[in-house]
């Protein structure tokens, strides 16, 4: 893709001014030369089928207590239909304001213990404590700069009481989009030790490898979807988090009673504009996305390339999310994060993810953007291995 060009009619070349006005990513470095490449939401503007939905929906300027309309219902079915071959029956689906919530609702949901693998998504992290309940974690291995499950780690960690793991597919920070026979490997682990599962799918339609499409953890087989949460929004892909609107698909009916009585009370429902979004990105932006993936792909290829030449950073191959986790343990600081904030990046810390010495980097954003950011970084590097930088711009 040539910088600044279209892609298939959609501009993700244009820098949208988000300084100065409600965006969480880039208030964080209010007055400071920061560039954000942290927090996952994209620097694009959202699909115009989306804006022109909610333009719409505006324009009634009635803005009374909504319920998911048939048609809502008709897109989303339709799409995980027509995208992944996944019959999901209407009455499976259960509407979240987000989809952090859902893997709240999911640990109240069980009477146990939780367990999940690291480094992962902070919510994972957090979601059992706030529940009043326990986390066990094992790690994620690499293999040839390849992450993977360590399986005879989540074993070990196993306790007596453990009901429900927490996975992450595909996984934010990693960067991986699970195959087959790794989800059967989740599968049968779960089956075995009698674990329900929730799955955060929100980054489903995200996959970047060309030759891999994303397979819903429940679609394996009968027996695993009867224990199965799977948690899925519009957010991510279609860069409307701030929309607030997410969904679970849950297809036994006991298990959805349980997520519903512990959901009772303190989730609010999604708003009218979240409802409206969700409809259109279903059914209206497939030739967005495909041209998202485009420039994300693009994007990937940049900075994978770009970090392979800073000294004391490694970056493992992005299958999928916009998101690259890059072990940072190399440049020899206790802080990588705060080391590229001095010099003008804004990323997110390892800490937060269960793994220090590591940051992760948003590249969901223009390449003049990426490209000003990674310049900062290459300086920074070559600073810390005694070189000399110039002035960072």
């Amino acid at each position: 893709m040539t910088l600044g060009l279209p892609v298939n009619g959609f501009d993700f070349a244009h820098v949208i001014d988000r300084r100065g006005g409600d965006s969480l990513k880039w208030n964080k470095y209010a007055g400071r030369d920061v560039l954000p490449l942290w927090v996952a939401d994209m620097d694009f503007a959202a699909p115009p089928a989306i804006v022109a939905a909610i333009e719409k929906r505006v324009a009634q300027g009635c803005f009374g207590y909504a319920v998911p309309s048939p048609a809502l219902y008709d897109a989303v079915l339709g799409y995980l239909w027509s995208a992944y071959g996944w019959r999901v029956e209407a009455d499976w689906l259960l509407w979240l304001p987000g989809l952090v919530c859902g893997l709240n609702v999911a640990c109240r949901s069980v009477d146990g213990d939780v367990l999940t693998a690291t480094p992962v998504y902070p919510p994972f992290l957090s979601a059992p404590r706030l529940s009043g309940r326990r986390l066990a974690s094992a790690a994620l291995c690499q293999s040839d700069g390849r992450w993977g499950w360590d399986f005879a780690a989540l074993e070990a960690a196993l306790t007596p009481s453990s009901r429900l793991l927490l996975l992450c597919h595909p996984h934010n920070p990693v960067g991986r989009a699970w195959e087959r026979v790794e989800l059967e490997a989740i599968a049968a682990f779960c089956q075995r030790h009698d674990l329900l599962v929730c799955s955060d799918e929100i980054h489903c339609g995200l996959i970047l490898d060309e030759h891999r499409q994303h397979l819903p953890l429940a679609m394996l087989d009968t027996n695993l979807a009867k224990r199965s949460i799977t948690l899925m929004a519009p957010s991510k892909t279609y860069n409307i988090p701030g929309l607030g609107a997410a969904f679970a698909v849950i297809p036994d009916a006991a298990l959805r009673r349980r997520f519903v009585a512990a959901a009772r009370g303190i989730v609010p429902d999604v708003n009218v504009l979240g409802l409206a979004a969700t409809e259109a990105a279903y059914r209206d932006c497939e030739d967005w996305r495909s041209a998202l993936l485009q420039a994300l792909r693009s994007n990937r290829d940049r900075v994978e390339t770009d970090l392979a030449g800073m000294p004391g950073l490694a970056v493992s191959h992005v299958e999928a999310t916009y998101l690259a986790w890059i072990d940072a343990r190399g440049l020899g600081v206790d802080d990588p994060a705060a080391f590229f904030e001095a010099a003008g990046v804004g990323l997110s810390s390892g800490v937060d993810f269960g793994l220090p010495g590591w940051v992760r980097l948003n590249f969901g954003c223009p390449q003049t953007t990426l490209d000003a950011a990674l310049k900062r970084m290459r300086l920074a590097c070559r600073g810390s291995r005694g070189l000399t930088p110039t002035t960072r711009t």
